[in-house]
């Protein structure tokens, strides 16, 4: 009788894969498979020009292997390389100064980052929940800033930090974006909407403010949304070049994004060191695609949940 009943649970399942694996199903996968290969290519592209010698990629361009494999590229942006050996790997023998421009990419995302999460998640509370004489309207006038480019805001930006004597500064640098952007307020102003009133109501009749229902209340049971927040913030201002360029031009203020810029210029007659560039790019971009591949799921599921479409 089990065996009996064995047999008919395992042809049930087979008929159900069956009618799971239909043709239009096959064409779906083929076309995300497809989508993916694509999207990884150029990173496994990179990751194939930073293993080889520049010296060697002009006699073999169309290789999918690295060309004269080597580690020379990792060891002259890691400062573990010496200028005669990137020399003879086809390098221009220029250096970059990582752990400096990767201290200062970290300490503007990350100051940019907790600033903008803090201050935003305060004003988007007080626009969803507070009541207050133009409210409607100073947040109608926040999503109108979602439709200036920001092209268009650095000039008057940089004539500021300049009057201020910032230049060349990491707080000139930051304080643009430090406070908040139209996006993060409407970000978040989404999801204190979806939350209910009668948890703030609760806790009004147990005598807690504004203040302290914001930061013992509101505040913990936004861990997802402040979360995913943070990261997109930390992966666009790790990316950031054009301010970054424009304002903080001198060593000891220059991120990864520009200091790669310049390492690209510093070439020979010949062309660039793209062994060494690829392979720079490549432990720059480290940290963010980590980040964004470990909260993945968090950051898509917050984006839904707080109606961003």
């Amino acid at each position: 009788m089990a065996t009996i009943e064995a047999r008919a649970i395992a042809d049930a399942e087979n008929r159900r894969r069956k009618r799971n694996l239909t043709p239009g199903r096959i064409a779906a996968w083929v076309v995300m498979i497809g989508f993916l290969i694509l999207t990884l290519f150029p990173f496994y592209w990179m990751l194939r020009t930073a293993l080889s010698t520049t010296r060697s990629l002009p006699a073999n361009p169309s290789s999918l292997l690295p060309v004269d494999f080597t580690w020379g590229a990792f060891q002259r942006v890691l400062g573990l390389g010496t200028q005669a050996q990137a020399i003879a790997e086809g390098g221009s023998g220029a250096s970059v100064n990582f752990w400096l421009y990767l201290r200062n990419s970290v300490f503007y995302a990350g100051a940019v980052t907790v600033g903008q999460v803090f201050f935003c998640a305060m004003a988007a509370y007080a626009f969803a929940r507070l009541r207050w004489p133009g409210r409607n309207v100073v947040f109608g006038v926040f999503l109108g800033a979602l439709l200036v480019p920001p092209i268009f805001t650095s000039l008057p930006n940089f004539i500021l930090i300049k009057n201020l004597g910032l230049l060349n500064t990491l707080p000139g640098m930051i304080l643009p974006t430090f406070l908040m952007t139209p996006f993060a307020i409407f970000f978040l102003r989404q999801f204190f909407l979806g939350i209910s009133r009668e948890i703030e109501e609760s806790a009004a009749l147990d005598g807690a403010g504004p203040w302290r229902t914001f930061f013992r209340i509101i505040l913990p049971m936004s861990t997802a949304p402040v979360t995913t927040l943070a990261i997109l913030t930390f992966i666009q201002t790790w990316n950031d070049y054009f301010w970054p360029l424009l304002v903080g031009n001198s060593d000891q203020t220059k991120v990864l994004t520009v200091a790669l810029g310049v390492f690209r210029s510093q070439t020979p007659a010949g062309s660039p060191d793209w062994a060494g560039l690829m392979a720079a790019t490549l432990v720059a971009a480290a940290p963010v695609l980590v980040l964004f591949f470990a909260f993945a799921r968090k950051i898509i599921d917050s984006i839904g949940y707080s109606g961003v479409k």
